[in-house]
């Protein structure tokens, strides 16, 4: 019997970029994260498959759609991707990458109001795609989101937090990060933040008073910065003079 798909349901797609993240274990954990958010309607994983890909076995019989790229000029698998990506019709995108070339999809996904996901490693990923994701999540923390699973499947999408709460947790995430002597850099201050907050999913879940959100994680440092809350020296965060008198 087909499913019936509920007019409320969100439609989910996945994108993954194999050659970028070439781990098959992740596949039944991803699966039950997107299903968590709505219906899957596309699962795609793109290589350059090799005739008789063990890999390849293991996605296929997760019923992930396996596309074949030939390398006939550099970058091929990543042209493929945001192609397909660019047409695609869910409400919300997954995508398993972490390379900058995700940035172009970024701005169009937006336009069409749609939420996109970011899964990559945390020692690849780059900053800009942290900053402008609706949720940005790295793909060691994927096993705890979906033990965790209490946490996606009752936080909306469209949780959110106001400005000032998002100070005090961006407050703590820093001292968390000092006192465990790691830098402040932007994609760990963010990370810390996700998991002090459940609510927060990312900058574009602070709301600002004027109902507006944050388009990227930058904007609200920026922001943040002005207001006096913390100090930025290149791309780490720092807290200032009277946060530390008052700790």
């Amino acid at each position: 019997m087909a499913r019936q798909i509920s007019l409320q349901q969100y439609l989910v797609s996945m994108y993954w970029d194999y050659q970028n993240i070439s781990d098959p274990k992740i596949a039944k954990d991803l699966l039950l994260f997107a299903s968590s958010l709505g219906f899957i309607a596309n699962r795609k994983v793109y290589s350059n498959w090799c005739e008789g890909s063990k890999a390849k076995s293991v996605l296929a019989s997760l019923d992930f759609d396996c596309i074949h790229v030939c390398q006939k000029f550099p970058n091929a698998v990543d042209f493929k991707l945001v192609m397909d990506c660019g047409c695609d019709s869910s409400d919300i995108v997954i995508l398993i990458s972490g390379d900058s070339y995700c940035e172009i999809l970024i701005d169009s996904l937006h336009l069409k109001g749609k939420k996109l996901i970011i899964f990559a490693h945390e020692k690849s990923a780059k900053i800009s795609l942290i900053n402008l994701a609706y949720m940005f999540y790295f793909v060691d923390d994927l096993p705890k989101l979906v033990e965790n699973n209490t946490q996606f499947k009752t936080t909306s999408l469209d949780a959110k937090i106001n400005y000032n709460e998002a100070i005090e947790y961006l407050t703590e995430a820093i001292n968390t990060a000092l006192s465990q002597d790691k830098p402040t850099v932007f994609g760990r201050i963010d990370k810390l933040m996700r998991q002090l907050c459940a609510k927060y999913q990312g900058c574009s879940s602070i709301s600002t008073s004027d109902g507006n959100k944050f388009k990227k994680f930058s904007q609200f440092i920026d922001v943040a910065v002005k207001d006096g809350k913390v100090r930025k020296q290149n791309q780490e965060l720092f807290l200032t003079e009277l946060d530390i008198l008052a700790a």
